[in-house]
């Protein structure tokens, strides 16, 4: 017999092995479709911690590098570790699989626990992060000492067959999260939903293909595991809804009267008891409160109206309130709002309290609502406007610092008029000072020239902006003469708003681009909205 013929022939049954239920390639394509699921089902773990990271926190960047490196990390450790299980191999694996599914499956949860009552996320994190790591990384060796019980074959073919079903598996998991696991179960059930597949596929396979190796007591042992394992993972699923209302309460000061997860953002509206204050929070991040809202709509939109305004564009400011202080003019012919995730303006528009805020700002006919990413739009756009308004969310990702870069600006210069202005919303140069003066650089590397200002806002503290226009000079900052009636803005006020106290006044920041973007951390805006 020559040796590659002895490499492939079916190992006799040994001390530590018994006879299979099934003929080897059977069960070998059993234990690959085994390396298929968990391979799935681990992927999905992994992404399911940097999405929730990047929902919470937002700098999905850091959140992603945490998870991975940590995770990376602790699948060496767990391959190291498992070379003391291959003795026993079946009965580890099964072990394995079941706490694996159990802390996976539940790594949402608890992250989300440890977020919203007792502020431990990132150790958390890293905790989760490492453990589900270990496990992922202890199942290669355990799954090859396996394979090798069923079909001798040499190292490198074993190791092809194994690698080939586990990165097909990561295939499929990653393309399974962001298709059909959120749309359908969101990410908290989603991920209960994988751990349950993961235990049934993990443990199941070695309790019926392996059974023959285990004793009674350990049969029964991973059998009723598998049950409790199963049971914890229905009971959370059952109560995922309640905990899901008690834990998003927990992170904020008043009662919510509206909560939703669209596909970009999570939605949310609260309302103190008397009714008198209604607040917008997208992924936990304060967008208004009506108490003073209308100091920073006023301060956004007025000093920009000041000059031709027939054709106006607005990105972002899906909750109108911008939109209805420059609905406001009369001569205003037309106005288009381009804001990515329509969940936002169909709440505006539908919202009792959001819609008597924005006066019932979409219903107006000059009004054209555009669902799609500002940059993108603009890309393609090819019309001039008059008075662009810039009203985006705070850079504090890739995502959100594109629409605060250089390349950015230099799309919103091209859709400027010869006369138009801009005025953009740059954050708070109190809390954030160099992300607020690095807009201003940015704006004048696009070729704009801008004027800073800013203003009080008690919900928010300190907020400031630019107005810019694509002139030889920066534009004064003025009122229209035919301003409508405000409730905060006038000139004294816009005068004093030119002023930036010594310890705030312009620093050396550098511009933000798309490959060197400016990120406000989740420590500079902690402070917002809570």
């Amino acid at each position: 017999m020559s040796e590659a013929a002895e490499a492939t022939t079916t190992a006799r049954p040994g001390p530590e092995t018994a006879p299979l239920p099934v003929g080897p390639r059977l069960a070998r394509f059993l234990v690959l479709l085994a390396v298929f699921v968990c391979a799935a089902c681990g992927l999905v773990y992994e992404l399911a911690l940097v999405a929730l990271g990047s929902y919470l926190l937002g700098d999905t960047i850091t959140q992603a590098s945490i998870v991975l490196s940590v995770m990376v990390f602790a699948m060496g450790i767990g391959s190291l570790a498992s070379k003391r299980l291959t003795a026993r191999p079946a009965l580890w694996f099964a072990v394995v699989e079941g706490v694996l599914s159990l802390v996976g499956g539940l790594s949402v949860l608890m992250l989300y626990a440890a977020f919203a009552w007792f502020s431990l996320y990132q150790p958390a994190l890293v905790l989760i992060a490492f453990v589900i790591g270990a496990l992922i990384g202890a199942e290669i060796p355990l799954l090859m000492t396996l394979i090798q019980r069923i079909r001798r074959q040499d190292a490198a073919s074993a190791v092809a067959d194994l690698f080939a079903a586990d990165y097909v598996g990561g295939l499929v998991g990653g393309l399974a999260f962001p298709f059909l696991l959120l749309p359908v179960f969101g990410l908290l059930e989603g991920a209960l939903v994988v751990g349950a597949v993961n235990a049934v596929v993990g443990v199941a396979i070695v309790l019926w293909l392996f059974r023959g190796e285990l004793p009674l007591r350990g049969r029964a042992l991973l059998g009723g595991g598998l049950i409790l394992v199963l049971g914890a993972l229905a009971t959370a699923f059952l109560m995922a809804g309640k905990f899901e209302v008690d834990a998003r309460q927990a992170l904020y000061r008043d009662p919510i009267r509206y909560a939703e997860r669209s596909d970009y953002q999570e939605i949310v509206v609260t309302q103190t008891g008397d009714g008198a204050d209604t607040r917008l929070f997208l992924n936990g991040d304060l967008q208004f409160s009506s108490l003073d809202e209308y100091r920073y709509h006023e301060s956004l939109v007025h000093p920009a109206m000041d000059g031709p305004r027939s054709d106006v564009l607005v990105l972002g400011g899906g909750d109108g309130l911008g939109l209805r202080e420059i609905l406001r003019y009369d001569d205003v012919h037309n106005v288009t709002l381009v804001d990515l995730d329509p969940a936002v303006v169909e709440l505006a528009r539908t919202d009792p309290g959001i819609r008597a805020l924005n006066e019932n700002a979409f219903a107006d006919e000059r009004v054209e609502v555009v669902a799609a990413d500002a940059f993108n739009w603009l890309r393609d756009n090819r019309e001039r406007y008059d008075v662009i308004v810039v009203d985006m969310p705070d850079p504090d990702d890739v995502g959100t610092a594109k629409l605060y870069s250089v390349e950015f600006y230099s799309l919103v210069r091209q859709a400027l008029a010869e006369q138009g202005r801009v005025v953009v919303q740059a954050g708070s140069p109190f809390f954030a000072s160099d992300a607020y003066w690095s807009v201003g650089a940015g704006m004048a590397e696009a070729g704009l020239n801008s004027t800073p200002y800013n203003v009080d806002v008690p919900s928010f503290g300190n907020w400031g902006f630019f107005l810019a226009s694509a002139s030889s000079s920066a534009p004064p900052l003025g009122l229209p003469a035919e301003l409508p009636p405000t409730r905060f803005l006038d000139e004294a006020v816009l005068r004093a708003a030119q002023v930036f106290p010594k310890d705030r006044r312009p620093t050396e920041a550098a511009a933000s681009t798309l490959l060197e973007p400016r990120i406000i951390t989740y420590h500079e805006r902690a402070w917002v909205g809570y």
